[in-house]
């Protein structure tokens, strides 16, 4: 078998297991199997292959590293608007109870509402921050 089906394989089978993990870093590894590939289809030595290989490799996983690490972070589901909806919402606080809830109407039903930290209990107009259980977390607007 060529040098060349090799590093081909083994770049199929670097995508085949990247498919069906998931694992985004095994695609950059196959990036440099196919670079070593192509250096062996330029008919480069093996050990220039392998050179190119690592370099490519160790390039691309580096650069996808740092482009994850310089991207914020997701919120956590209960304080996530792309998985709760109701985060953002405006609810109506009428009156609060002494242990800082309170019971408020909010899509056709009863919910119990806790003050998100850093805020003063007062009547009036408050923002979901997150959910939490079956408790809605506001904020003053």
């Amino acid at each position: 078998m060529a040098e060349t089906t090799i590093w081909w394989l083994a770049a199929g089978i670097a995508v085949a297991i990247e498919l069906a993990t998931g694992t985004f870093y095994l695609l950059m590894l196959a990036v440099g199997l196919a670079a070593g590939a192509v250096a062996a289809h330029l008919g480069a030595s093996l050990t220039v292959q392998l050179v190119v290989a690592a370099v490519v490799s160790s390039a691309t996983v580096g650069a996808w590293h740092f482009s994850r690490s310089r991207r914020p972070r997701d919120l956590p589901a209960q304080a996530n608007r792309d998985v709760n909806l109701d985060i953002g919402e405006t609810v109506q606080v009428d009156a609060w109870n002494a242990d800082g809830s309170a019971s408020v109407k909010y899509r056709g039903a009863s919910w119990t509402v806790l003050l998100a930290p850093g805020n003063i209990a007062a009547q009036g107009q408050y923002k979901v921050r997150e959910v939490s259980g079956n408790r809605l977390v506001v904020e003053k607007i």
